[in-house]
């Protein structure tokens, strides 16, 4: 794998990649990096195709735009589509996962022709609903059914990232543990905190999980506290922003051939998961829909092997 600096249209990226051929783009989440994805590059490479991970608008090495309405999924997926030009190649599969992967649905959803199948992780296309936008209706649900506190709804808090740039390793361990499959089952996040508990503080005891060795926490430390959060939460900020700027699309079903994989012990799930019953209707070429026994929401880390199969047979049957 070799890292580089790419100029797309109005933003500089970093990027990690691997290999020649048909191209590969895969879209990290929060709060992770392209090398989140280190595990599946070289595997990509192997099999024969140029598999590109960037950090993301806002994280690690790439620009980090002050403005709230920078990181809107309008900007998010022009940047996947900047990234296929600058590396010279007409079309590309492009990969997500958390957070990347609404921005892999959109970008197939709004430009099939340069994104000619997608590939999802953990989070299932979650179509735009008429009437309430995401922070009413999160709140609505949160309190008809007395959950507590939804951690998306924290994030929206100006400064609310302070509590992570605070302590940078003790927020990256506390938040990769919480959604850990391997957390036991009474000590997994469920994306809801008693009411008025902050999201971290919520998770204590927390330990690096398995699948991450020291020199790899480093890593994130380290990029986090040279970008600080403020740019990750602003992808939160834009919940109700991205509604609104989504009406156009209403309706619209995603035509690409297309894979979803979702770990059985995802947090996710419990406010995203009645989006896989219906993922065919909104997903009508939609391959594979697999859930990972055992593991939680950090999968392509978790389980690189499935993960790896999964991707390699839906790109050799393209």
């Amino acid at each position: 794998m070799q890292q580089r600096r790419i100029q797309t249209d109005g933003l500089t990226q970093q990027i990690l990649e691997a290999g020649e051929g048909p191209l590969v783009i895969f879209c990290h989440g929060f709060p992770e990096l392209g090398s989140s994805w280190r595990r599946q590059l070289p595997a990509l490479a192997a099999a024969g195709f140029h598999a590109v991970a960037p950090d993301m608008r806002g994280y690690g090495g790439t620009d980090r735009p002050q403005a709230v309405e920078a990181y809107t999924i309008l900007n998010l997926v022009g940047d996947m589509v900047d990234l296929v030009r600058a590396l010279g190649h007409q079309q590309a599969v492009i990969v997500g996962h958390d957070w990347g992967a609404p921005v892999a649905w959109h970008a197939a959803l709004l430009r099939p022709d340069v994104f000619r199948a997608v590939a999802a992780l953990s989070v299932p296309f979650q179509p735009r609903r008429p009437g309430r936008p995401p922070i009413e209706t999160y709140k609505a649900i949160a309190a008809r059914k007395k959950l507590g506190d939804f951690y998306m709804l924290q994030f929206q808090e100006p400064g609310a990232e302070a509590a992570f740039e605070a302590d940078v390793a003790g927020g990256l361990t506390r938040a990769f543990y919480a959604y850990d499959g391997a957390t036991p089952d009474e000590r997994r996040s469920t994306g809801f905190t008693p009411e008025g508990v902050a999201f971290l503080d919520s998770v204590t005891d927390a330990v690096r999980p398995p699948w991450m060795d020291a020199e790899e926490l480093a890593t994130y430390v380290a990029a986090f506290e040279a970008s600080g959060f403020g740019g990750p939460f602003n992808w939160y900020r834009n919940l109700d922003r991205n509604w609104s700027l989504m009406a156009f699309a209403q309706d619209r079903t995603i035509d690409v051939p297309a894979l979803f994989a979702v770990g059985q012990k995802d947090p996710v799930r419990n406010y995203a998961g009645h989006a896989e019953a219906e993922l065919k209707r909104w997903v009508p070429d939609l391959r594979v829909q697999a859930v990972i026994p055992g593991a939680g929401h950090w999968l392509q880390q978790e389980r690189p092997e499935e993960v790896n199969r999964l991707l390699i047979e839906l790109l050799k049957g393209l």
